[in-house]
Order: structure tokens, then C-alpha cells, then sequence
């Protein structure tokens, strides 16, 4: 029974990425014009590199919003969509990849990855109709709580995991709740990593066993999401395309070449830079635009 539902899951996952592959180059190929200027060189080093660290525990969304605010590759309100369009492919192979070495209880994998997925499909309705800048603030809120966890996670006060590659009676009903919250999360284009691995470390489960379950959630729960967002135009398709390349290609390098990074030295940079684009984050939501101070002025006169 558990070899039919991992199976099932990378043929689901195989079959997912191919038919939203189709959808996204149907899209756009009918919206040509909203094919951005921006650097390529740029935007493929920067997939590549996140998409690296993601392969190695680091997580991809955070840094990615990082990097695109202080670039200013994209406005903030198109980012969600973004994210969520734009690494299927890298994750897709981080899954199949994952899934194939490295053992976790099916059961968990598939209940943990539904959940997310089911979030992710609720969560993408909803920003995609939230204003600029309430996106600002759940991005500026959300990155702290990420760094937060991931600073506890370099401290040694969060738990780190135990021996478990699964869950059962009420560490199941629990975790399943908080990955559907999660999944809700991401589509929003909060990076989810961090608070997976703390939950699944809580709860005594192996490190290892995790990262099956974080590469398949995401493969699973960014069409579903990502459907949402194409249809709505709310994508970058420059990032996304140049994304899907460059992204593969950093998850093939970590998995199959890298044996040692400085990990620690590297989490806490990322760190660094997650508090930075936050507090940025809270600046852009709260500062006054130009059309709006002349608003007020028009008012007071």
C-alpha cells in the first residue's frame, strides 16, 4: 500500500507539472505584451541560487521575495502569484528526487500533502482580491515569524526533530490542521519551509524524513494555486519562465554535487536579509504615495 501511494503521488506530480506547463505557455502566449524588460542574467541567478539553498533546507520564497524587492524585479503585489507560478518545475524534481531516497511513512506524505494542497486552493482566492497593501503587511508579518523560527532553529531552542518518518493519532490530526493553514500561507507567497520543519521537528520527527513532505507539499499545492493567479494575469512571465530553467538547474546542482556548505554561516545571511525586506515590507505599506499626499492637499485646499 505505501509503494502505490508514493507512486501515485510522483505520477500525480509528473502529471501536474505537464498539464500546468501546458496552461502556463497557453497564457502566454496570448499576453505577449506584459513580457517584462527586466535583466534576464538577473532573474536566472537568482532562481538558480535560491533554488540551490531550497534543495538544502534553506527555503526559496523568502530569499526570492528578498531579492526581487531590493531589485525591484517586481511590484509587491505581483510576487504571490509569482512564487507560486514560477518554481513548479525545481519542485516538482525536488519531490521526485526525495521521495525516491529517502524514507517516510505514506500515510503522513499524503495526508500532510493534500492538507497543503486545499490551503494552497483557498489562500490563492483570497490574495489574489487583498489590495497591495494589506499583501505589503502579511509579507512584512510573515517574513518575521520565518526568521524568528529560523533563528531559534540556529539557537537551539526549537527542538530538532527526533527519530519518527511519521505521524499518527493526534500528531497526525495536528499536523494536518497546521499544513492546511500553511498551505493558505504560501499561496499567499508567505515561504513556508521554516514553520513546516518546525512542526514536523516538534512533533519528534526526523529531519530527513521532512523534506519529503516539504518538496511534495509545494509540488502539489503550486498548480493549485498557480491556476488561480494565470487566470488572473497576476504573474511576472519573464520570472517565471526564465525561473523554471534556472531553478531546475540550481536543484540538480545541490542534489547531486553539493557534499558540504556552511550552512549555518549561510541561514544566518538569509536571516539578515529576511528582516531587511520585512522591515521594507512595513515602509512600502505605510509611506505615503505621491498620488496620495496630493489627495490630501487637494482635500485641505
Amino acid at each position: 500500500m505505501g509503494t502505490i501511494i508514493i507512486r501515485g503521488l510522483q505520477i500525480v506530480a509528473v502529471a501536474l507539472a505537464a498539464m500546468f506547463s501546458a496552461l502556463l505557455i497557453k497564457n502566454a502566449k496570448g499576453n505577449k505584451d506584459r513580457i517584462s524588460k527586466k535583466n534576464p542574467v538577473i532573474i536566472f541567478l537568482i532562481s538558480c541560487v535560491t533554488m540551490f539553498f531550497d534543495t538544502l533546507g534553506i527555503g526559496a520564497y523568502a530569499p526570492q521575495t528578498a531579492l526581487w524587492k531590493m531589485l525591484r524585479i517586481l511590484p509587491d503585489k505581483m510576487i504571490p502569484g509569482t512564487l507560486n507560478v514560477a518554481s513548479l518545475i525545481p519542485q516538482c524534481i525536488e519531490a521526485l528526487i526525495f521521495i525516491s531516497i529517502v524514507k517516510v511513512d505514506p500515510v503522513t506524505l499524503l495526508a500532510l500533502v493534500l492538507c497543503c494542497a486545499v490551503g494552497a486552493n483557498i489562500g490563492a482566492r483570497i490574495v489574489d482580491r487583498l489590495p497591495e497593501k494589506t499583501i505589503q503587511l502579511v509579507f512584512g508579518f510573515g517574513l518575521i515569524v520565518v526568521a524568528g523560527i529560523m533563528v531559534m532553529r540556529q539557537l537551539g531552542i526549537w527542538p530538532a526533530g527526533g527519530e519518527a518518518i511519521g505521524f499518527a493519532g493526534w500528531k497526525l490530526i495536528v499536523s494536518m490542521v497546521i499544513f492546511f493553514a500553511l498551505g493558505i500561507c504560501t499561496a499567499c507567497g508567505i515561504g513556508a519551509y521554516a514553520p513546516m520543519m518546525a512542526v514536523c521537528y516538534t512533533l519528534g520527527m526526523s529531519p530527513r524524513a521532512a523534506f519529503p513532505i516539504l518538496f511534495s507539499s509545494y509540488t502539489l499545492l503550486m498548480p493549485v494555486a498557480g491556476v488561480q493567479f494565470i487566470k488572473d494575469n497576476n504573474y511576472d512571465i519573464k520570472v517565471t519562465f526564465i525561473g523554471q530553467i534556472a531553478g531546475s538547474i540550481g536543484v540538480l546542482l545541490a542534489a547531486f554535487l553539493v557534499k558540504e556548505l556552511p550552512i549555518y554561516i549561510l541561514t544566518w545571511l538569509v536571516v539578515c536579509v529576511l528582516i531587511y525586506t520585512s522591515i521594507t515590507m512595513f515602509y512600502s505599506a505605510f509611506r505615503k504615495k505621491p498620488n496620495e499626499e496630493s489627495s490630501v492637499e487637494i482635500a485641505a485646499e
